[in-house]
C-alpha cells in the first residue's frame, strides 16, 4: 500500500459515519479513528452559542440520540454508566416505530431495559444497574458498540 492509497482511505473515512477503520495488508496495519464532535450547552452560558468539543471532553451530560441535555439540576452524586455486555448493534427501542426505552431525563430503575444489543441475529435486552435519572444516552440508534462501550450515563439521586 502506497502513500497515496493510504490518503484516499483517510479521505474516505473522514466523509463517512466510521469512527474508525482497520485495514491489514500483509505486515503492515493501518488503524484510522476519528472522534465525533457532541454540542455542549453550558448552563451559564445560556445565551451563547453551543460549542464543539470531543466527546470524551464533555463534562455537561449530553444525548447525541436527541440532542437534549440534561438539566444538572437532576444530579446528586456522580454518574455511573452502563456499557455494551458484548459488541453488536444498538437499539435504543423496541422496534423501528417504537419510543425509545429512555431518554435523558428519565428516571431508571436497577434492572430497567434501557436498550438493545443485536449479536449473530440475537436480540440481548441491556438493563440499567443502577437507580437514578438518564444523564446522558451515549451512542445512536442503529450504532455498532464495542463490548464495554459506554452506552448510558445515570445520574444517582442523593
Amino acid at each position: 500500500m502506497d502513500i497515496k492509497e493510504i490518503e484516499t482511505l483517510i479521505k474516505l473515512v473522514s466523509g463517512s459515519e466510521l469512527t474508525e477503520f482497520e485495514l491489514e495488508e500483509g505486515n503492515m496495519k493501518v488503524t484510522l479513528k476519528k472522534e465525533k464532535e457532541v454540542m455542549v450547552v453550558s448552563g451559564a452560558s445560556a445565551g451563547a452559542a453551543p460549542a464543539a468539543i470531543p466527546a470524551p471532553a464533555a463534562a455537561v451530560p449530553v444525548s447525541k440520540v436527541s440532542g437534549e441535555t440534561a438539566d444538572p439540576s437532576l444530579f446528586g452524586e456522580p454518574d455511573e454508566v452502563v456499557t455494551a455486555p458484548l459488541v453488536g448493534t444498538f437499539y435504543s427501542a423496541p422496534s423501528e416505530d417504537a419510543e425509545p426505552f429512555v431518554k435523558v431525563g428519565d428516571p431508571v430503575k436497577k434492572g430497567q431495559v434501557v436498550g438493545i444489543v443485536e449479536a449473530m441475529k440475537l436480540m440481548n435486552e441491556i438493563e440499567c444497574e443502577y437507580d437514578g435519572v438518564v444523564a446522558a444516552v451515549l451512542v445512536e440508534n442503529k450504532q455498532v458498540v464495542e463490548y464495554g462501550q459506554p452506552l448510558f450515563r445515570i445520574a444517582k439521586q442523593g
